[in-house]
């Protein structure tokens, strides 16, 4: 049988990500870097030939995807088990006021201990529902087929552990996605887990970089 491949897009540069502000579940568009970004990847991720668009309801995510859609055709369904982990008392703070507040947490935070925050989503949750979409997913495309999820940077990043059935905290163990980098999961012959074929590939452009702020 065909293996289903999973394709994870971190959504385009907003001005927030540029101003290096902790985003979380904070609504922010696509700036014009990130919409030049998102009209690259699109058709590149076009000729994964994918049946299935799936992406977060947070608008730049609603936004990226809507390039994808231009490029492939395909009618996004958005899904809030999709969204960025909300990260509490510290969004919308700048890393420079995060760390003036708190420089232990702020380190922690840096780190991917997202669970430092005061009033962040627990970890633990934010894998669970980003698995379960994920796999949702997976389970409405047909063997051999092709779809794309477009999320978050740090959700992706958990996401990715909890799909891999890697430990609780290994996902730190990743970098961290450049805005519009992509990761690639296929399903493994004769088995019902996943591997990773491809992470934070992007297209070779000036403004694809790792990720610098959460969101």
């Amino acid at each position: 049988m065909t293996p289903r491949r999973l394709v994870l897009l971190r959504h385009g540069q907003t001005a927030w990500n540029k101003a290096l502000r902790v985003q979380g579940q904070i609504d922010a568009d696509l700036d014009d870097t990130g919409r030049a970004q998102a009209e690259a990847v699109a058709p590149v991720l076009a000729t994964l030939d994918p049946t299935l668009l799936w992406s977060s309801d947070l608008a730049r995510a609603r936004d990226t995807a809507s390039y994808v859609e231009k490029a492939t055709g395909l009618a996004a369904s958005y899904d809030a088990r999709l969204r960025e982990t909300h990260l509490g008392e510290r969004q919308g703070l700048t890393h420079d006021e995060y760390a003036a507040l708190d420089p232990v947490e702020f380190a922690q935070f840096r780190q991917g201990q997202y669970d430092a925050v005061p009033g962040a989503e627990r970890t633990a949750n934010v894998r669970d529902r980003m698995v379960a979409a994920v796999t949702d997913l997976r389970r409405a495309l047909a063997p051999g087929e092709t779809g794309i999820a477009v999320s978050h940077g740090a959700a992706i990043r958990v996401a990715v552990g909890g799909l891999l059935d890697w430990p609780a905290d290994q996902y730190r163990s990743l970098r961290g996605l450049g805005n519009c980098g992509w990761v690639v999961l296929v399903e493994r012959p004769g088995s019902d887990g996943l591997a990773l074929e491809a992470y934070n590939r992007g297209v070779p452009t000036p403004d694809f970089t790792s990720a610098t702020s959460v969101g």
